[in-house]
């Protein structure tokens, strides 16, 4: 008897859903109804007692009008989590509807300090007027004055506050920014602060194949074998030894020792994943020739480096 009632019942309920007018709906359609309106009424209880979200997205237009939510009637909070994932085009387009919203502070010192991680001018006291927002529209100019030529570019972000003349606060800047030109920027550091940048790494405790690839990310390589990349070599194996000596002296490496193994590996990369070269080389080629420039470094060590280029692929592409 009660089950039948409850079909009786749940006849009515799908009859009033799946009629209108438009027509008779599906049984699956009139099921697909039953189920929103169950979790519709649980998600209204658990809103009790807090911020109703529900009945903000409910309420926030009529029928006529649906589309996206008014970022106002949201909390605070929740409005600049979704603004924190535009960009600076959009924010600015976003500025014009919320203005008081795309506009805060937060969201534009987010977009600097993810773009541009370091700048002399985060860690002192903002002047009179400061903005931000401004401080982006600086660094976008900057950088692409840099790029088309390094020193002009330098001598704005200093005629701007933003910079400090500092080797290392310059050495710190390009570090921590992806927007300049490699091409220009290999340019000044082989004329300015080559040393400084180099120093920011700490290499301690990384395999060398691991090393050599972050290295290889903030100071691009050169395309062509040259003077350039036998000071850029040199200068990452002086490094990585000054960061591991316990490592070297158990290996036994000298920063010599180093400077033969990554120009092994710079070729060992280029021979495993150039299309053009039809035979590969063996990892018992690479351990042979490998030891004949550097007698004193271990088979089983030299064996681990091949297999890292094998598995993960070239060290400065």
């Amino acid at each position: 008897m009660g089950q039948g009632l409850w079909r009786v019942a749940r006849n009515q309920q799908l009859q009033h859903q799946g009629y209108g007018g438009q027509g008779y709906l599906t049984r699956e359609h009139g099921r697909r109804i039953a189920t929103n309106n169950v979790s519709s009424t649980s998600h209204r209880k658990q809103a009790q007692g807090g911020i109703d979200i529900y009945h903000l997205l409910k309420t926030r237009k009529s029928k006529e009008q649906e589309g996206f939510i008014n970022l106002e009637m949201l909390p605070p909070e929740l409005s600049f989590t979704i603004l924190s994932y535009l960009n600076a085009t959009d924010l600015c387009l976003a500025s014009c509807v919320w203005q008081d919203l795309a506009n805060d502070e937060l969201l534009w010192q987010g977009l600097c300090k993810s773009t541009w991680g370091h700048c002399s001018i985060y860690n002192k006291n903002p002047p009179l007027g400061f903005s931000f927002r401004k401080l982006y529209m600086q660094l976008d100019e900057g950088s692409l004055t840099f790029n088309a030529n390094p020193d002009e570019g330098v001598n704005y972000f200093m005629s701007k506050g933003i910079l400090d003349d500092s080797p290392k606060e310059i050495a710190k800047f390009i570090f921590c920014t992806r927007t300049l030109n490699w091409k220009k920027l290999r340019i000044y550091l082989d004329e300015n602060v080559l040393d400084d940048l180099v120093t920011l790494h700490n290499f301690r405790n990384q395999f060398l194949p691991n090393a050599l690839r972050e290295f290889f990310r903030h100071i691009h390589a050169p395309e062509e074998r040259g003077e350039y990349l036998e000071t850029l070599i040199t200068k990452f194996s002086h490094r990585f030894c000054a960061c591991n000596p316990d490592l070297m002296r158990e290996l036994g490496l000298s920063p010599d020792a180093v400077y033969v193994l990554c120009y092994s590996l710079i070729l060992l990369s280029i021979d495993l994943t150039s299309p053009h070269v039809k035979n590969k080389m063996s990892k018992r080629e690479f351990i042979r020739n490998t030891r004949r420039a550097a007698q004193n470094i271990s088979e089983d060590f030299v064996g681990h480096l091949y297999d890292n280029i094998y598995l993960i692929g070239h060290v400065a592409a």
